[in-house]
C-alpha cells in the first residue's frame, strides 16, 4: 500500500451525497460560523474518530492528541474539501495519516524496527482497555492485530471494525479496492495463524 491519501473520484462517478449535519457543518464554514462549524464537527464525529485512532496507536494520551489533531487539520482545510468523498470519509483519512506518522516517527525516536514497536503497544493495550473491548477474547484478538505491519493492521481496522465497506476504504487509502481485499484476507490469516498459536 502507498501512502494514505484521499482518493480522486474517477470520471463518470458521482460525488456522494452528503448527510445533513455533514451539510450543515459545511455551510456554517462557509457563511464564516467556523467555530460553530468545528463544535459540530466534534460533536458528531469525535467519539467514533477516536476509537479509530486509539486502536492504531493504542495509548489513550497518544490516541487524544491526535484526535485533536485531526480537528485542527480539518478546519485548517475545510474551505478546500471538494466533497469528492463525505466529510466522515475525508475525516477518516486525515485521522489515519495522523496514526501512521505518530507510529513511523516513535519508531525513529527510538530506532525501533518495524515491528518492535508492537511490545510496548500491546502492554499499553493489557493496562487501558477501559474504551477497546476489554474480555479476554477481544484482548487475544487485539493482541494479534498489533503484530500486523501498520498498514495492513489500518486495512483490518477499517473493515472488521469500523465496518466500512472496501470503496470508502480506497477513498481514504488511496489503495485499489483488490488490493484492499487481498490485504484484509491476509491480515485475517495472519491473526488466525497467531491466536492458534497462543493457545
Amino acid at each position: 500500500m502507498g501512502s494514505v491519501k484521499g482518493r480522486a473520484m474517477n470520471k463518470g462517478e458521482s460525488k456522494p451525497e452528503k448527510d445533513p449535519v455533514e451539510r450543515e457543518i459545511i455551510q456554517l464554514f462557509a457563511s464564516g460560523a467556523g467555530d460553530s462549524a468545528l463544535r459540530l464537527m466534534m460533536r458528531t464525529f469525535q467519539q467514533l474518530l477516536y476509537k479509530h485512532i486509539r486502536r492504531m496507536v493504542v495509548d489513550h494520551d497518544a490516541a487524544d492528541d491526535l484526535l485533536q489533531m485531526t480537528f485542527i487539520k480539518a478546519w485548517q482545510n475545510l474551505g478546500g474539501f471538494r466533497g469528492d468523498s463525505s466529510l466522515k470519509t475525508w475525516l477518516y483519512t486525515i485521522a489515519s495519516n495522523q496514526c501512521l506518522s505518530h507510529l513511523k516517527k516513535k519508531r525513529q525516536v527510538f530506532f525501533l524496527p518495524i515491528h518492535d514497536i508492537e511490545p510496548e503497544l500491546n502492554r499499553q493495550l493489557k493496562a487501558g482497555s477501559d474504551v477497546l473491548d476489554g474480555d479476554e477474547i477481544h484482548l487475544r484478538l487485539q493482541s494479534a492485530v498489533l503484530k500486523l505491519p501498520d498498514k495492513q493492521r489500518l486495512v483490518f481496522n477499517m473493515k472488521y471494525y469500523d465496518e466500512l465497506d472496501y470503496e470508502t476504504m480506497s477513498r481514504i487509502t488511496g489503495t485499489s479496492v483488490g488490493a484492499l481485499k487481498a490485504s484484509y484476507h491476509h491480515a485475517v490469516q495472519k491473526i488466525q495463524k497467531q491466536i492458534r498459536n497462543s493457545d
